[in-house]
């Protein structure tokens, strides 16, 4: 009988700190730039915990329950499963002024592969999909966003950018910003989340 007391609160216990807190995960940074201040200020009691993760890890986690929110960069639809179109990211490549590619309005990963860019780490599957379009490009990626963005400014190694994305504005002062307009480069999102939770959100 104790036994059965000590797991009955434990359970009530548990389902008390799952409402009391909110994980998010996502497949890219932006989404979460984007609901984070929403999250924050609907749920100010919360406790809330956002990473960013692999496609296929936020998959699995949202299917398991270990996450009450997750982020794709496609529609996925399972009977259990919740989902709403959030919003699209485009993908430019900001190029110094004077580089022979300044003279076009709009690239493609094609025209791209071979030059070498700086990438911030933090950048979920974007990273991946950068790497695989562009299989003959080196690519110098930084941990620190500060170190980023000082060599943003001060080399001549192209970089990436996004309609949400966002550099002070001295950085890209002597870049052009251009979109690439492969479909792949332009990205709807999708909040997932269980049907069970839908009560909460």
């Amino acid at each position: 009988m104790l036994k059965t007391e000590q797991n009955i609160v434990y359970m009530v216990q548990e389902f008390d700190r799952k409402l009391r807190s909110i994980t998010i995960a996502s497949c890219a940074p932006a989404p979460l730039w984007l609901l984070s201040p929403n999250i924050s200020f609907y749920y100010p009691d919360n406790i809330i915990s956002f990473s960013i993760c692999e496609i296929d890890q936020v998959i699995k986690h949202i299917e398991t329950g270990q996450i009450d929110i997750g982020i794709l960069p496609f529609e996925y639809q399972k009977d259990d499963l919740c989902t709403t179109h959030f919003f699209t990211e485009h993908l430019s490549v900001c190029i110094p002024f004077g580089h022979s590619l300044c003279s076009y309005d709009k690239l493609t990963f094609h025209d791209l592969n071979g030059y070498n860019r700086l990438l911030w780490d933090q950048l979920g599957f974007w990273t991946d999909l950068c790497k695989r379009k562009m299989p003959a490009s080196k690519f110098l990626i930084q941990t620190d966003e500060s170190e980023f963005l000082e060599l943003v400014k001060s080399s001549t190694l192209f970089c990436f950018s996004t309609n949400y994305a966002s550099y002070p504005d001295e950085i890209l002062n002597d870049r052009k910003r251009i979109p690439i307009v492969d479909d792949c480069a332009n990205v709807e999102y999708w909040v997932v989340w269980k049907k069970g939770n839908t009560y909460r959100f």
